[in-house]
């Protein structure tokens, strides 16, 4: 049967031409179809435990999606597996339909959330090793994330090292709800262990922890829980910079995945601006916060923030200072994909356009490793 093509959602401006440049995506999702998709890569000892215990897949979301699985109708392969579960499937449906360079898959497993460390150390391996055999394997344009146990940070740091042997792993993987802010000195063997390894880090949409989305407690709706992420890709940028953490490692840099960007020039004028009367409190800081934010991280277009005057979007971009900032993503096979012809609207053009649609993420993520 023949892949169905991903249309985006109806919108008010007409789709514009795609970048003449091989189009880059960085944020695609493989799930394993089930936990059965991961023994062939786990010991004995570890099938025999979920055998004998009934374990099925880590604790998910509190919240129900408004689709199954967050995926697209579409995104269904006829052979009855998840969306998400069959490279050929998805091969078909995004990287050929739309003649991707590179796309870099980003697990999301939930590993971060299983109590039993020795278990969770595991998986995280088995789901490297799964998206190594049935993914990057199976077709040379996808790049791989390394899928770690925040939460075990000495073996998180030894499994980025084991991972980025493979050269077409671009980068290690952190989901933004951790059970912390990031910059604390806890997770500092992570961010030294992908320095050492050449490895950006992405943060990405989701994870589930043991706090609530906002300040004040739980939402009631997912609808709520997904349009508050935002606050949790705050917290992260502001802890990562006022922890000193790009002083302590000069050649980090990461990619926040699937968290909108409207929201940064905001933060880094109060972040400034707060900075200015605060600074004794962080005497290990050189510079102004937003030039730490502005040298180190990256963005992804998805979702992409839309304006109702499409050129109130480039006064975005502008804002945020760089051209070399945005990264094209789709966020595949889920239900808010964002389709390479009608994502960015038709104001973004010329080279603007080819940066972002490619070039930005080629300069960020060495994809040559391989």
């Amino acid at each position: 049967m023949a892949a169905a093509v991903l249309s985006a959602p109806a919108v008010a401006e007409a789709p514009s031409e795609p970048t003449a440049l091989g189009v880059i995506d960085c944020d695609v999702h493989p799930y394993p179809n089930t936990i059965d998709t991961l023994k062939p890569f786990l010991s004995a000892r570890w099938v025999q435990y979920i055998e004998q215990s009934g374990f099925a897949a880590p604790p998910g979301t509190r919240y129900p999606k408004g689709f199954e699985l967050a995926a697209r109708r579409d995104a269904w392969p006829p052979n009855g597996l998840r969306p998400g579960a069959d490279p050929d499937f998805a091969r078909a449906q995004l990287l050929d339909t739309w003649n991707l360079q590179y796309a870099v898959l980003v697990p999301l497993y939930g590993h971060g959330s299983v109590h039993n460390d020795d278990f969770a150390i595991a998986l995280a391996t088995a789901v490297n090793e799964w998206q190594t055999h049935d993914w990057l394997d199976s077709d040379p344009r996808w790049r791989g994330s390394i899928v770690v146990t925040p939460q075990l940070p000495e073996a998180a740091a030894q499994e980025i090292r084991r991972a980025a042997k493979d050269p077409r792993y671009v980068q290690v993987m952190l989901v933004v709800r951790g059970q912390a802010p990031y910059g604390k000195r806890h997770y500092h063997p992570i961010f030294e262990a992908a320095c050492d390894a050449g490895l950006p880090v992405g943060i990405h949409f989701g994870g589930w922890g043991t706090n609530p989305i906002t300040a004040t407690g739980w939402p009631s709706y997912y609808l709520e829980d997904h349009t508050g992420m935002t606050q949790a890709f705050e917290a992260q940028v502001l802890s990562l910079v006022s922890e000193g953490v790009f002083e302590k490692f000069p050649d980090l840099r990461v990619a926040l995945i699937e968290g909108g960007f409207a929201w940064l020039p905001p933060l880094m004028w109060r972040f400034d601006k707060n900075y200015k009367g605060l600074r004794e409190e962080v005497p290990w800081l050189r510079k102004l916060p937003s030039e730490y934010i502005l040298e180190h991280f990256r963005m992804t277009t998805q979702p992409m923030d839309e304006p109702p005057n499409p050129q109130h979007l480039l006064h975005i971009l502008d804002m945020i200072g760089r051209d070399d900032f945005l990264m094209f993503a789709t966020d595949y096979p889920h239900w808010d994909f964002d389709a390479p012809d009608r994502a960015l609207p038709s104001v973004v053009r010329g080279e603007q356009r080819d940066k972002i649609m490619s070039l930005n993420a080629a300069a960020f993520y060495d994809f040559e490793r391989a």
